[in-house]
Order: structure tokens, then C-alpha cells, then sequence
């Protein structure tokens, strides 16, 4: 008897098509406003599909947030990332001086933003991202905030997208009074995803 294997469905399948529609995008413009605009379009309909992001890639750790990389373009034009946060986890006040689009996967974030006044860091305020919310990020529109995970018993996830491969870009964290720490991220050790 002739038995035939049946493939198992592409799982990667909606990261493929977002980093394929977004390298499009990023070949026909670099206009800011469009990529953050059209790519929001394209990080909506990712985290809004179902089941596509790896176990290796959203393992939480009980001490500290993690970042991984999913993909990072070959030119360095842009990077996707799976941010996962553990219960009551976040991270200090911080820039990205890149445009950037955070989609909430699973659980919630608290995203709070802050500006810097007569040479002071203030709060602008939070909102609570939940499941399907994409936040946008930017040197021309606000490039300053925490993140929090809402939830003080669960881990969140979040999908981000940076204009650069934001592991390797110099950054700042900001404490109380304004004052900058240098920092390059790096990535959290996981196995390179078959793209």
C-alpha cells in the first residue's frame, strides 16, 4: 500500500510574508511616514495570525526581559524582533533613534512616554496596549518610553520592528533626572529561524 506524507503547514509562513511585503516597502520608499504607516498595516495582519512564532523565540526568563531576533535585513535597513516579558517585568526609560512599530502578540503592555522639558525627562502619560495594538516610535514623533508587562502573573509578547538591526545600534537609557547610560542591546540566544 502506497501511503503519501502529508507536509506539515508552513508555520514560519506569516513571518515570511511580513519580512517579504516589508522589504518591498523598504525598497520603494524611505519615507518615514509610509513605513510607519504601511508597516503597521503589514505588523497588524502578523500578530493577528495564529501560531506562527516559535517556542525558542518567546521563552520567558525570570529575571530579565528578553529580545530576540527573528530577522534582520542583509543591508541593515530594518530588523523584527520578539520581545517577551516576564510577570511585572520592564525596562528603564530608553531611545531608539530608529522608527520603530510594537505589536502586542499575546498578554499586555503598559507603554509610557516621555519628553524632555527645560531639560528635564517627564511623563507624558501610559496606555495599555492589548493583543493586536501596534504602538509606533520615532526620533520625529517620540522616541522615548518605558514598557511594562500588564500583567504582574503571566509573560506578555510583543513583535517590534526597527528601521536598523536594533541589537547593534547605540542607545541611551534615561534615569530620574535625564541623565544618559549608553547602551547596545544585543539579543537574547536562540537558534536562527529557517527563513
Amino acid at each position: 500500500m502506497n501511503t503519501v506524507e502529508i507536509a506539515a503547514p508552513d508555520r514560519l509562513g506569516p513571518l515570511r510574508h511580513f519580512i517579504f511585503e516589508l522589504t518591498a516597502l523598504v525598497d520603494r520608499t524611505g519615507d518615514e511616514r509610509l513605513l510607519l504607516s504601511y508597516g503597521a498595516k503589514l505588523l497588524s495582519e502578523l500578530i493577528e495570525a495564529e501560531a506562527w512564532l516559535p517556542a525558542s523565540h518567546a521563552e520567558p526568563d525570570p529575571e530579565r526581559y528578553r529580545q530576540y531576533l527573528l530577522y534582520a535585513d542583509p543591508a541593515g535597513r530594518f530588523s523584527v524582533v520578539s520581545f517577551v516579558w516576564g510577570a511585572g517585568q520592564s525596562t528603564p526609560v530608553h531611545d531608539h533613534r530608529v522608527w520603530g512599530l510594537v505589536g502586542v502578540l499575546d498578554g499586555a503592555e503598559l507603554a509610557e512616554r516621555f519628553a524632555f522639558e527645560d531639560g528635564a525627562l517627564v511623563s507624558l502619560g501610559s496606555e495599555r496596549l492589548e493583543p493586536g495594538a501596534v504602538d509606533l516610535v520615532s526620533p520625529s514623533i517620540g522616541d522615548l518610553h518605558r514598557v511594562s508587562n500588564a500583567h504582574d502573573d503571566r509573560a506578555s509578547i510583543s513583535i517590534h520592528v526597527y528601521g536598523a538591526n536594533i541589537g547593534a545600534v547605540e542607545r541611551a537609557t534615561y534615569d530620574a533626572e535625564g541623565g544618559a547610560k549608553p547602551f547596545v542591546s544585543g539579543y537574547s540566544p536562540a537558534p536562527a529561524l529557517p527563513l
